[in-house]
């Protein structure tokens, strides 16, 4: 059967979840991939309290939704980075602390070791989990210790960015450990400011960490189309290890010259990009390309709409987008379109 579509609520949260809800029921979803920020799922409370993932489950299932993934991409980001005041507006409190840089790395370290704890926790609460195909899956950013360095000036060599990817492995594999601990998979966003941020670099990155088992992508094609970078083929080379899927879209090659694949540090929308974050269905990504090649390397999660167009309205653009991705996803054949021919003759009496 077609795969649920679910809408990752990390652009909604400024609206409570309460109202939400009953909003992403109303806009054609049949779930929602939970963002670890607002007031939408709560790391350190849903580590803690039984009685908060109750309401969270009660609160999906009163609006006929259900949930696949958490996503803690804003506190992901700190482990590796080279910290600086950007951060503050994105972390809790707590990893933030006094802001020195190393203890920024460790807590939220940290941290997301409690994200696994939580989601294990979470789901083993989700009505009917003991008979769901859906492994349970954390996704997030990594944050990236060389992605300053990456037009490689001043001149930059292989040992430099070795040095990046060893910090990625020293910091990030206690944590794919403890992942492991609470049979927990993390999806890496691929996307510029990562540790992986295209094929090349995905694949690095997993040999930094030993092709670990807990390691694997949340494949968002948008991030790689722009670059230039073949989004299907990420998926034919990468499809054991797409743990989640997002939908989005975006168009490029656009605007009037002034800027390019870097962005001319204009703000999305503005009419000089090369290139724009669209609704799905409105951009260049051919997703009915992307929807054979998962099908093709037997992926079955949910399709999560990652709803971003600065251009359009949201809720009429992701009710639009929900359509879209329904109509668009279609069931991998049980059998071959000629099958019948391959019927032995009967035998004359």
């Amino acid at each position: 059967m077609p795969r649920p579509v679910t809408l990752f609520t990390g652009q909604w949260a400024d609206l409570q979840l309460a109202e939400l809800a009953p909003l992403a029921k109303s806009m054609g979803y049949d779930g929602l991939e939970l963002a670890c920020w607002g007031d939408h799922f709560d790391v350190s409370k849903a580590a803690s309290s039984k009685s908060y993932i109750r309401e969270k489950w009660e609160l999906l299932s009163d609006h006929g939704l259900t949930c696949f993934a958490v996503s803690n991409h804003l506190v992901g980001q700190a482990v590796c980075d080279l910290i600086d005041e950007r951060h503050r507006s994105i972390l809790p409190p707590d990893v933030w602390g006094d802001g020195e840089p190393e203890g920024v790395r460790r807590r939220a370290a940290k941290h997301m070791v409690t994200a696994a704890k939580a989601a294990r926790v979470f789901f083993n609460a989700k009505p009917g989990f003991a008979e769901s195909p859906h492994p349970v899956t954390v996704n997030g950013f990594t944050g990236s210790s060389v992605w300053h360095s990456i037009y490689a000036f001043p001149p930059t060599s292989q040992d430099y960015w070795d040095k990046g990817y060893a910090d990625f492995a020293k910091r990030w594999f206690p944590i794919l450990e403890a992942f492991d601990k609470a049979d927990v998979n993390f999806g890496l966003e691929v996307h510029p400011t990562e540790i992986a941020f295209d094929i090349a670099t995905a694949a690095r990155a997993l040999d930094a960490v030993k092709h670990h088992p807990r390691f694997g992508f949340n494949y968002d094609p948008s991030h790689l189309g722009y670059q230039g970078v073949d989004y299907v083929k990420f998926i034919r080379m990468f499809g054991p290890r797409i743990f989640h899927a997002h939908v989005k879209d975006v168009w490029w090659a656009r605007g009037e010259g002034s800027s390019g694949v870097f962005g001319g540090h204009l703000t999305f929308g503005d009419p000089r990009r090369y290139w724009d974050f669209r609704s799905p269905g409105r951009g260049d990504i051919d997703f009915e390309d992307v929807i054979v090649a998962l099908n093709d390397t037997g992926y079955a999660g949910p399709l999560s709409v990652e709803w971003e167009d600065v251009r359009m309205d949201r809720i009429y653009g992701a009710t639009e987008a929900a359509g879209f991705v329904r109509d668009l996803d279609f069931a991998r054949g049980a059998q071959a379109f000629d099958a019948a021919f391959a019927k032995k003759k009967r035998t004359k009496k």
